[in-house]
């Protein structure tokens, strides 16, 4: 088991994982990202790797999170099309697990929704096993709180059953997130135990309660007022050690259901960021463009962590 942190590939970035202590990194691969798998060359990838290999660093997972059943036909349409290709990239890149959303119509119930994930997902898992590739679903509902709108079903172990038995697949399994739990109340420690067979990457992220503000705004989150960082107002992601996820016990978990995975940093504590020049987020891969950049939450993450890895 491995510590690392998700981030954009850059010459920079693998350079201070190194300097730090990391030995792994989940690696973005969206379209604006340095690996567009439409686009990047063999050879880029052969340089890449090299690079990678000569700080010792190893892909945990290629991270790519857009929403497959969005209503929107043009958008769910490219984002399937680019899943297939990521899988290919994946093969050329000799990695064997990519991470991703399952998706959500944010219109319909969960229950309605799985069919769509079904027939989304049938097709992606019978494309995996083909390249010998494991699809890991993270576990963050990507809840608006102000429409009570969602972006991801594969939030809860409840709704896992669900989506496993709708599409029956060795390929298909979780990256699992303690943080997202903690706020919605699940036990990250008893979903490790009951599907630690499917857990494929393992995230780190802290989560931070306020319990003062939930106990005026209630468990709907803040309404009526800005909220400058990326929870629902009483709840907000911290780096590892500066929240409440208990990661003795998420390690233990981890490695009692022998998960040979990496663990993987997902740095948005917007506390530490505050210390960058935060660029503009209009989707998902502008978070970890901008997030990395904080590297003090990256190194007292790696504080906190690497004590507690065997």
């Amino acid at each position: 088991m491995k510590l690392g942190f998700y981030g954009n590939y850059t010459p920079e970035t693998v350079k201070f994982a190194s300097e730090v202590g990391f030995k792994c990194m989940e690696l973005s691969a969206w379209p604006k990202s340095s690996l567009n798998a439409d686009t990047i060359s063999d050879r880029r990838i052969e340089e890449i790797r090299q690079d990678l290999e000569d700080h010792d660093i190893e892909i945990s997972t290629l991270g790519y999170y857009p929403n497959y059943l969005d209503p929107n036909k043009a958008h769910s349409e490219e984002a399937q099309r680019y899943f297939i290709k990521l899988l290919d990239l994946a093969v050329r890149m000799n990695v064997r697990t990519v991470s991703t959303f399952a998706g959500r119509n944010p219109e319909l119930s969960v229950e309605k929704n799985i069919p769509l994930f079904k027939e989304v997902f049938s097709r992606f898992c019978e494309e995996a096993e083909k390249r010998n590739i494991r699809i890991a679903m993270e576990n963050c509902p990507m809840m608006n709180h102000v429409t009570l709108e969602g972006l991801n079903i594969a939030y809860s172990p409840e709704i896992w059953q669900v989506l496993f038995d709708a599409v029956p697949s060795d390929a298909l399994g979780l990256e699992i997130d303690p943080s997202h739990m903690v706020w919605q109340g699940i036990d990250y420690v008893k979903a490790i135990h009951e599907f630690g067979h499917k857990i494929f990457h393992a995230h780190a992220k802290d989560m931070e309660i306020l319990h003062d503000v939930k106990a005026r705004s209630g468990q709907f989150g803040t309404l009526f007022r800005d909220i400058d960082d990326l929870g629902h107002g009483w709840w907000r992601a911290r780096t590892p050690g500066w929240g409440d996820v208990k990661w003795d016990k998420y390690i233990t978990a981890l490695i009692e259901v022998n998960y040979t995975g990496n663990i993987d940093i997902e740095h948005e504590d917007d506390v530490f960021a505050k210390t960058i020049d935060m660029g503009e987020i209009t989707e998902e891969s502008d978070i970890v463009n901008n997030y990395v950049q904080d590297r003090n939450g990256l190194i007292l993450g790696y504080k906190t962590l690497s004590a507690l890895i065997p």
